[in-house]
């Protein structure tokens, strides 16, 4: 678990830069905060070394690549001991991109990016009903998505 950190006005400049465009440079960031890049790259190894920057990814359009259906799948579980056999073998599958052991009636809640509503059955019906100690799912097809954003520093 990581400790909380204590970040100062040019250390929120700087995530707020980054959040904003990950590619913006060191020396940009620098001129327009005030002091040389060198300083800024020394504050962005503490925030690394504290966790509070986890790293920077390049995003790929779903869409782009064909994915045109985001859906949000509850999976009941016949027991919680089959935890992480189930994690195990839904990781296997490369459409699910989020998973999270949840309160309430599911065990797991995933987010699950296919091509189309026949593609999502395709998964539903042959990988993920399949698994070991799965008694039944509950399928929820997004039909939009408005928000998309990380935390904020305030």
């Amino acid at each position: 678990m990581s400790k909380k950190i204590k970040i100062d006005g040019i250390d929120k400049i700087i995530i707020r830069k980054l959040q904003e465009d990950a590619r913006t440079p060191v020396l940009s960031i620098a001129r327009e905060v005030g002091i040389s890049g060198a300083a800024i790259h020394q504050r962005l190894r503490k925030l690394e070394e504290s966790d509070l920057i986890a790293g920077s990814n390049l995003i790929l359009n779903p869409k782009a690549l064909g994915y045109s259906t985001t859906a949000f799948i509850g999976i009941f579980l016949e027991s919680a001991t089959l935890y992480s056999s189930a994690i195990k073998q839904l990781k296997r599958i490369p459409q699910v991109i989020e998973s999270h052991y949840t309160t309430g009636n599911w065990a797991i809640f995933i987010k699950i990016l296919c091509k189309d509503n026949e593609h999502l059955m395709q998964i539903l019906k042959n990988n993920i009903q399949g698994i070991k100690g799965v008694t039944r799912t509950e399928t929820f097809i997004s039909l939009d998505q408005q928000i998309d954003k990380q935390i904020s520093v305030e």
